[in-house]
């Protein structure tokens, strides 16, 4: 089982071609996740769908399109092709490390064209008759796009995805090179760590790493959206301290001499999806700047890395996370440690 994502901006040809890409895949099933958008706008209550601009930007959005390309694959196997435009980094995240966690790989493609020819054709492009003014409203929307499409072919979708030029390709030209490519390895699966998906309640062990300015590491996980403190899940039979020493090694190659002190135990609501459980955070200390300068990352596990002072790492973390941060520097500060409860001391 497997998913091939056509990425691409608005007008580029991704449905077209993934049509035409469906008859030259055997097994294959065309899964276009704008349909679930269309379905939320009847679901969800006016005052909520006011509040974003896209429907992407929708939480519920994102975890649909997973749940219903595994419940697809599980339903009919073979290959999902999915037309659909990411061009929000965090959003490429959650969805293929969510599919990653479900051990599906994906293929990911982007089309192309030249930004002259991306324009003709959404200048081009027919828009159904009973659409009040949908001419207007579709044409611009795409249009309004092509600026946010631009930022990300030069922050990170290039290096993300496998470019396919199709400024002088038709669809089913654009099909046959993107099927050659996937079936003869050209194309490999996104390099995600699979990080299983917890069933219960979990216990994770997270260290912070500091610089001669004290600043924090932090570090940009490839599986999941927004920044995070070196660490993982504790294994079964493995004690918290030293699980956030192998992850730190696995995930930095720094290797502690010695076991680090605890700062915070904060325990962590459910919230579903999710479970919820107990996160603790060490202090692995001050690294020296030869140190500091040998990070290493893992490559399918984490993207980048750097350190932020706590201002700047407010900015970085989700709310949940950064509060966490906030009490364990004023932990550390104090030399004592401090229970949380959803990043509230409490006694």
């Amino acid at each position: 089982m497997t998913v091939v994502w056509i990425n691409g901006a608005f007008g580029a040809g991704k449905t077209t071609t993934a049509r035409e890409l469906i008859e030259l895949i055997p097994n294959s099933t065309l899964f276009d996740p704008e349909i679930i958008g269309g379905e939320l706008t009847q679901l969800l209550p006016a005052k909520r769908l006011a509040e974003v601009g896209d429907f992407q930007d929708l939480p519920i959005w994102r975890r649909l399109v997973v749940d219903t390309a595994a419940a697809m694959l599980a339903e009919l196997g073979g290959t999902l092709v999915v037309p659909m435009t990411l061009l929000r980094q965090e959003h490429r995240d959650e969805i293929f490390g969510g599919l990653a966690a479900r051990r599906i790989p994906v293929h990911h493609l982007l089309l192309a064209p030249a930004e002259t020819i991306l324009r003709a054709r959404i200048a081009g492009r027919e828009i159904p008759p009973d659409l009040p003014d949908g001419e207007i409203r579709q044409r611009q929307w795409a249009y309004d796009h092509i600026e946010p499409y631009r930022a990300a072919l030069a922050s990170w979708l290039t290096a993300d995805a496998h470019l396919v030029d199709t400024s002088a390709l038709t669809p089913y030209a654009t099909a046959v090179r993107i099927a050659d490519a996937v079936g003869t390895g050209a194309v490999a699966p996104c390099d995600i760590v699979q990080t299983p998906e917890p069933t219960a309640e979990t216990l994770a062990a997270g260290v912070l790493l500091f610089d001669e300015q004290d600043r924090v590491l932090l570090v940009d996980p490839t599986y999941k959206p927004g920044w995070e403190f070196p660490g993982g899940v504790v294994e079964r039979g493995e004690a918290p301290a030293r699980a956030g020493m192998r992850e730190v090694a696995e995930e930095t190659g720094i290797r502690l001499g010695e076991v680090p002190r605890l700062l915070v135990v904060d325990w962590e609501r459910p919230v579903p999806p999710g479970f919820g459980g107990l996160r603790l955070l060490f202090d692995g200390g001050r690294l020296e700047s030869g140190e500091a300068s040998r990070v290493l990352l893992p490559g399918p596990e984490l993207r980048d890395w750097r350190f932020a002072t706590e201002q700047e790492a407010a900015g970085m973390l989700p709310p949940v996370r950064y509060e966490r941060l906030r009490w364990a520097l004023r932990a550390r500060e104090r030399g004592t440690a401090l229970y949380l409860e959803a990043g509230i001391p409490v006694g």
